[in-house]
C-alpha cells in the first residue's frame, strides 16, 4: 500500500501550526507561524482579527511545504483543532463584523436582576443563582448585544474559531461537537445544542440558524474548496474531517483514552483531564467537556494562566538567560532548566499559589497569586522553581478533586504542552504527584489527536482505541524520587492546601480596598 498522510491545522493562542503526519503517528513536517495572541482596545479586553488567523494559517502552510516534498494526492484527509472559547460574528455574506473575542478576554456584561419565570424559580430553588449570573456576565453574546447592538443586529452567524476556519476551508457552516466549549446554548450532557425551551437561547438572543451544524468527531464536514486549496496548498476536494478543541485533541494525541490516565497540559492554560465514559462534573456546575472521541467526556480542572506564568517570569526576570542562549545558539529552556536544578525541592520554603488570573470562578473571583516564605537566601532561581511547584500542587489538587467526583483512580500522568519539554518540570511533576510522568513521543499532541480523528473517520483504523494504540507512543518517562516525594507531600498537605483558606479574607479585603479584581 502506498504511503498515506494526514494534514492538520492547530490554531492555538501563541501560534498556528500546519502539521503533516503519516498513519503511524509520525510527524513528517511542520510549519509554524507565531501569533500576536491579542490586542486590547480597553483594559482587560483580548481581541484579534479573524482574517489575521486565516492569513497566519496560510503562512504556516507555506512554511510546511517549504520543508516537505510529497505528492499532495497522498493526503487522504485533513482536520482543524483550535483554541477554545474564541467567538466570531459574521454577516450574511460570511464577513466578520468585528474582531474575534479571545478566550482570555475579561470583559463582563452588565447583569441586573435574576432570571424571571419558571427557569428563575428553578434556579432559586437549586441555589445556583451565582453560577447563572457568572454565565451571563461572561457571555460575549450578551456583551455585544448590550454594547454593540448594531453589530448584533447584523450578525447572521455566531461561530467559534473552529467553525470559522471550517467555513473558510469548506464553505460550510459546520463545526465539531468536540469543539463546543464556551458560553453557548450547548447541552454538555447530551453533547448537542440545547433543547429549544432551554433558558440560554433567550438570554443569549441566539437562534439555531445562527449557529453551525454540529457533527461528531471523525465525521465529514466538507471538502477543501478551490479557493481554500490555493490558500493552503492542499488539493481541492480533500476531505475535511471533524476533530475537537485543542485540549481534547491533546488528550487523544497523548493516548489518554482511559480513566486511569491523568492528562496534564502545560500550556498557556494548565489543565488536568480524565477521560470518562459518563458525564462527571469536576466541580459542581462546571461541565465536563466533550472529548475528541464521540460520546465520551473529559473532566477537567484548569489553572487559567498556567504556563503563561513561566512566560511572565522569563519576560520580567529571564533576560540574562535569553541573551546567553542566543549567544550560544541554544534554546533558552536549557538554561532555565539549569536554573531550576540549582534549587532543592521545596524552593527553600518558598511556596506559590498560582492564581495569577483574577476573576475566575474557581477557587473564587477574589483570588490572587501569592508567594510566601521569603528569606534572604532566595533568588530568581527559587522563584522560578516555586512557580513550577505551585502549578504542580494546584494540578495535584485538581487530580484529587476529579478522583473524588468520578470514583476513578489516576495511576499515571501523560504530560503535553510547551512546558512538558522541560526535563526539570517533568521530574518535579512526578515527585509532587508521587506517580510516573510520561512524555508523549511527539510534542505536537493536539495535531496528532486531530490526525487520529481523520484516520478513524476515513476508516484507516476501525476504532479510537486501535488508532491510539498505533499512532501514540510513550517517549521519556520520569519516575518519582521517593525521598523528594515525601518532602513535597508534607509541603502540599501541611502548607499548600491551607494557603487559600488562610489568605482568602486578605484577598477579599484587597479587592474591597483597591477594586481589583472587580
Amino acid at each position: 500500500m502506498s504511503k498515506r498522510y494526514i494534514f492538520t491545522i492547530d490554531n492555538g493562542t501563541q501560534s498556528v501550526r500546519a502539521l503533516l503526519f503519516d498513519t503511524d503517528g509520525n510527524l513528517i513536517g511542520k510549519g509554524q507561524q507565531q501569533l500576536i495572541p491579542y490586542f486590547s482596545k480597553q483594559p482587560g479586553w483580548a481581541e484579534q482579527e479573524p482574517e489575521y488567523y486565516w492569513q497566519s494559517l496560510k503562512q504556516a502552510c507555506d512554511k510546511l511545504w517549504a520543508c516537505v516534498d510529497i505528492d499532495r494526492a497522498a493526503i487522504c484527509g485533513m482536520s482543524v483543532t483550535t483554541q477554545r472559547g474564541t467567538v466570531i460574528n459574521l454577516d450574511q455574506q460570511g464577513q466578520p463584523l468585528r474582531p474575534a473575542i479571545i478566550w482570555l478576554d475579561q470583559r463582563h456584561a452588565a447583569i441586573e436582576g435574576s432570571i424571571k419565570g419558571w427557569w428563575g424559580l428553578l434556579f432559586k430553588v437549586a441555589r445556583v443563582g451565582d453560577v447563572i449570573k457568572r454565565f451571563r456576565e461572561k457571555s460575549q453574546a450578551i456583551w455585544i448585544k448590550q454594547n454593540q447592538p448594531d453589530i448584533w443586529h447584523k450578525t447572521d452567524k455566531y461561530l467559534l474559531l473552529s467553525g470559522y476556519l471550517t467555513y473558510r476551508l469548506t464553505g460550510n457552516y459546520v463545526d465539531s461537537v468536540g469543539a463546543q466549549v464556551g458560553y453557548l446554548p450547548f447541552d454538555y450532557k447530551k453533547l448537542k445544542w440545547a433543547s429549544k425551551n432551554d433558558w440560554r437561547w433567550s438570554l443569549l438572543s441566539l437562534t439555531l440558524d445562527m449557529l453551525p451544524t454540529l457533527v461528531q468527531p471523525g465525521q465529514l464536514m466538507g471538502k477543501i474548496t478551490k479557493e481554500a486549496a490555493l490558500h493552503t496548498g492542499l488539493l481541492a476536494g480533500t476531505p475535511v474531517i471533524a476533530a475537537a478543541s485543542d485540549k481534547a485533541c491533546e488528550i487523544l494525541g497523548s493516548g489518554g483514552t482511559d480513566s486511569h490516565i491523568g492528562c496534564l497540559s502545560y500550556g498557556t492554560t494548565a489543565t488536568i483531564n480524565m477521560t470518562n465514559q459518563r458525564y462527571v462534573e469536576p466541580i459542581p456546575y462546571m461541565p465536563a467537556y466533550p472529548s475528541a472521541i464521540p460520546g465520551v467526556f473529559s473532566s477537567e480542572v484548569m489553572i487559567y494562566r498556567g504556563f503563561w506564568m513561566v512566560s511572565w517570569f522569563k519576560k520580567e526576570f529571564g533576560q540574562h538567560e535569553q541573551k546567553i542562549a542566543q549567544a550560544r545558539g541554544i534554546e533558552p529552556e536549557q538554561l532555565f532548566d539549569e536554573l531550576v536544578n540549582q534549587v532543592p525541592a521545596g524552593s527553600m520554603g518558598l511556596m506559590l499559589q498560582p492564581y495569577w488570573s483574577p476573576g475566575v470562578r474557581e477557587p473564587g473571583p477574589e483570588a490572587k497569586g501569592g508567594i510566601i516564605g521569603f528569606g534572604d537566601v532566595h533568588t530568581r532561581a527559587h522563584i522560578y522553581r516555586a512557580i513550577l511547584e505551585g502549578l504542580a500542587y494546584a494540578l495535584r489538587e485538581g487530580k484529587e478533586r476529579i478522583e473524588r467526583r468520578s470514583g476513578n483512580k489516576i495511576t499515571v500522568l501523560r504530560v503535553a504542552g510547551g512546558g512538558s519539554q522541560s526535563d526539570a518540570a517533568m521530574q518535579l511533576t512526578a515527585d509532587i504527584f508521587g506517580i510516573s510522568a510520561e512524555r508523549p513521543h511527539t510534542h505536537e499532541t493536539s495535531g496528532l489527536g486531530a490526525a487520529i480523528n481523520v484516520c478513524v473517520g476515513l476508516g484507516v483504523y476501525q476504532s479510537y482505541e486501535q488508532a491510539a494504540e498505533n499512532m501514540t507512543r510513550i517517549g521519556d518517562v520520569f519516575h518519582p524520587n521517593q525521598a523528594t516525594s515525601k518532602i513535597y507531600d508534607r509541603l502540599y498537605q501541611e502548607v499548600y492546601l491551607k494557603m487559600y483558606q488562610q489568605l482568602q479574607p486578605l484577598y477579599l479585603s484587597l479587592r474591597d480596598i483597591t477594586g481589583y479584581p472587580s
